[in-house]
């Protein structure tokens, strides 16, 4: 048996992997040759996160698996020493991006018909480069239009586990979003 502390194993596998480790990762590819349950696994986690909880970096789950950032509250600081500047979307991208993340699966002239105006093919475009958006099907209507969702990158990126970890909608939104489902119920 391996006589270096388990703990110090996944802390240190979390922090050089290139992307969130998930659990059943951590079990199959770092700790396979261990006997250790998942449960024993989940514990060390919860260990190693409380061990972190007066740093000023966090070990979060986001829904790819589990990450160290640093805490949200020291961005001012940590922003001085970047050297690029964070990229900046346009508020046409912002919309079209809530909708998917609100309202997916959604197609394209969903997205338009509660913007009232036409979504650029470049937005769809750099949503789906950064792989924030995916297409998940086809709408059951003439043409057969993408229907788009969010992916685990957005999530990831986001620092959320799930769809339903997003903030509240904009009340404005919100209406328009409900005046865009009585419309689809008409039309079917």
């Amino acid at each position: 048996m391996n006589t270096t502390p388990y703990k110090q194993i996944i802390e240190a596998a979390i922090f050089v992997a290139k992307k969130p480790l998930s659990l059943a990762a951590l079990c199959r590819d770092v700790l396979a040759n261990e006997d250790l349950s998942r449960q024993q696994v989940t514990t060390y986690i919860a260990e190693i996160s409380a061990d972190y909880q007066d740093k000023g970096i966090e070990l979060v789950e986001v829904a790819s698996g589990y990450r160290f950032q640093a805490r949200s509250h020291l961005t001012p600081w940590l922003q001085r020493m970047l050297q690029d500047k964070p990229t900046k979307y346009s508020r046409a991208t912002l919309e079209t991006l809530a909708l998917i993340a609100y309202r997916q699966p959604v197609s394209r002239g969903d997205i338009e018909a509660v913007r009232g105006v036409a979504v650029s093919s470049q937005t769809i475009h750099m949503l789906e480069e950064r792989e924030w958006i995916k297409v998940i099907g086809r709408k059951e209507v003439p043409g057969r239009p993408a229907l788009y969702a969010t992916t685990t990158q957005f999530l990831d990126y986001f620092g959320i586990k799930s769809i339903q970890e997003l903030p509240p909608l904009d009340e404005t939104l919100l209406a328009k979003l409900a005046a865009m489902d009585e419309e689809t119920l008409l039309d079917i």
